[in-house]
């Protein structure tokens, strides 16, 4: 019997450890810009990346896309369908000390084109250079909130 307590009493103790030690869910919006030097419109909806947008790449042109609010769980890849085959692929894979860290795959036709892990502090937002798009480029915009 004293085994049988001794036993319980550890498997309720690792399974409140590990309970513990879990990574809560990540609320991530995930933005698809589209960048080129056809024109010189910037969509209305970017401004609030506008001038990081405009000091990392050298287009005169920025269109919304793509804009969905997801709700990540640790090591759970969602998968975003693109455009003529391409989707986007955002995975969490860890939190320490007020970060975030997420692996983006965009891919082609099922095959990776980009894979690349990029870490995030809550509310912050991180520009990524993805392949062509039409007579530009696609841009991913990654924030997070938690």
């Amino acid at each position: 019997m004293r085994k049988i307590i001794s036993f319980t009493t550890f498997s309720l103790i690792l399974l409140l450890f590990s309970v513990s030690v879990a990574f809560p869910e990540v609320q991530t919006r995930v933005r698809v810009i589209q960048a080129s030097n056809v024109g010189s419109s910037i969509d209305p909806s970017l401004k609030d990346v506008h001038g990081e947008l405009g000091s990392l790449f050298n287009f005169t042109s920025y269109r919304l896309l793509r804009d969905e609010n997801l709700t990540l769980s640790p090591n759970q890849p969602v998968d975003i369908p693109v455009h003529k085959g391409r989707s986007l692929e955002i995975t969490l894979i860890g939190q320490h000390k007020g970060m975030a860290k997420f692996r983006v795959k965009i891919k082609r036709e099922g095959v990776d084109i980009l894979d690349t892990q990029v870490r995030l502090s809550p509310g912050r937002t991180v520009l990524i250079g993805g392949p062509k798009h039409g007579e530009g480029v696609a841009i991913i915009a990654l924030s997070a909130h938690f």
